[in-house]
């Protein structure tokens, strides 16, 4: 086929991609017992495993925490499918590409504040996996504690199939539209909206535009969850209901399909001769789910003070230290600012905690925007303890400024946010795209001490 043709074919494949996003319903709510089933009669009544699940089934149990854990922690849900997933061949070791996982020990932890611009394009064909790229990260991948940064940049949908047994994937697109492919059925996310696969989940990744950039948070740790929200009340930040997990749909496709997985750090791949997104039915709450970070309900000081930034979390993992999280997803949405006698952007700071930033769009408050700043697809890495904050330009601005009521809506920000150090890999600590002389955005903050006496 001529690169014309398969131009051509890829195009008419985002379409029909595009059309089938446009057109899914979804189930509602976060953490819920959800059921679907996309043949009348699939789901069995009144129990898991009969002796004959209905429509010549296969009933198989996912489970994403340990049998006895509380059940506010557990997580499972029960699969009917057209064949069971233990009928595979063998998995064989296949090459990582530049996927990493921890122990990241290659590098030694800098406490230099770091900050990259954009992945360079990638090669014609490169699908999503094939597109991921570590930054780096912390904890240990085989005791499932810590997590690790990744950016992808993808030209191609994927043919194969993927599962990651390490963690599950917090999908964040800076670029680009995606239609997920999952065991339970399809997710549509665009800018702006968020997706998780959950550990173990097997997915399959369709470009929905040329091409799609993004960054990716694998944790290791126990499972995403809603923040409690104490003062705040029962309602605020992130709601339940605006969560959407996918219906019920299945591929019915005999064949030869690559199947990935990802297994203490390495990929291995299999044959299989038919598709393993075959699920017709299901019901649990290990599922999938997607949310458009623009529902996010922003709470802020209606009095004075710039607000500790605990108050974006969307979703955290909690460690075994009560209020310690393993990592936190935190989102910096529009909102309105109007404290008064007080410096509005983020303020200086030290933080136990460490820092991944990204950008979706447009510019953060905190940081100036253009060539050789922070800019969307970029991100920036404050590790624990390294001292930010409001660049100059910024901080000059701002005590300046007139503190009439103020709009922030020309950007979206987001943060992975974890206990631990983060450990670079080398290919980001050398990266071509890594700015130098980021420490240069505070050089110039004056002395402005003026003794009274």
């Amino acid at each position: 086929m001529s690169d014309g043709a398969t131009a051509r074919g890829s195009a008419t494949e985002r379409e029909e991609a595009r059309k089938t996003a446009e057109g899914l319903e979804h189930l509602s709510g976060f953490g819920n017992e959800h059921s679907s089933e996309a043949v009348p009669g699939a789901l069995p009544v009144g129990r898991n495993s009969p002796q004959r699940a209905p429509l010549g089934l296969y009933a198989e149990q996912l489970s994403g925490s340990a049998f006895t854990e509380p059940r506010a922690e557990n997580r499972r849900s029960w699969l009917y499918r057209i064949r069971p997933s233990a009928a595979h061949p063998s998995f064989t070791r296949t090459g990582n590409g530049a996927l990493r996982s921890a122990p990241f020990t290659q590098t030694v932890p800098d406490p230099n504040r770091l900050r990259w611009n954009p992945l360079p394009d990638p090669d014609e064909g490169t699908d999503f996996l094939a597109g991921l790229w570590t930054l780096g990260g912390n904890g240990d991948v085989a005791q499932r504690s810590g997590m690790a940064v990744h950016l992808y940049h993808a030209t191609a949908s994927m043919r194969r199939v993927f599962s990651d047994a390490d963690g599950e994937l917090l999908i964040v697109p800076e670029r680009g539209g995606l239609l997920l492919r999952t065991e339970f059925g399809m997710l549509h996310v665009e800018p702006g909206h968020v997706a998780l696969i959950p550990r173990g989940v097997r997915f399959r990744v369709e470009l929905l535009d040329e091409t799609a950039r993004g960054y990716v948070c694998e944790n290791y740790g126990a499972a995403f969850r809603l923040p409690d929200l104490g003062p705040i009340g029962a309602n605020g930040l992130a709601n339940a209901r605006d969560f959407r997990a996918p219906v019920a749909a299945y591929e019915d496709v005999e064949g030869p399909v690559e199947v990935v997985n990802k297994f203490c750090g390495n990929l291995w791949a299999a044959t299989y001769d038919h598709s393993p997104l075959d699920v017709v039915a299901w019901h649990g709450n290990h599922v999938p789910y997607a949310y458009d970070l623009g529902r996010f309900n922003v709470m802020g000081t209606i009095s004075y003070d710039h607000p500790d930034p605990s108050i974006f979390t969307v979703l955290t993992s909690p460690s075994d230290t009560p209020g310690l999280a393993g990592v936190d997803f935190v989102v910096f949405a529009p909102r309105w600012l109007v404290g008064e006698d007080t410096f509005r952007p983020p303020y200086f700071h030290r933080n136990v905690m460490s820092e991944y930033m990204g950008l979706i769009e447009g510019a953060y408050d905190a940081k100036a925007a253009g060539k050789g700043g922070f800019v969307p697809g970029g991100g920036s890495l404050h590790n624990m303890m390294s001292a930010h904050g409001p660049d100059r330009e910024t901080f000059d601005r701002a005590s300046a400024a007139e503190l009439r009521p103020q709009k922030i809506d020309d950007g979206l920000a987001f943060m992975f946010e974890t206990r631990w150090p983060v450990s670079l890999t080398p290919q980001a600590a050398r990266a071509e795209h890594l700015q130098q002389g980021y420490d240069d955005v505070w050089r110039g903050l004056e002395r402005h001490f003026r003794p009274l006496h």
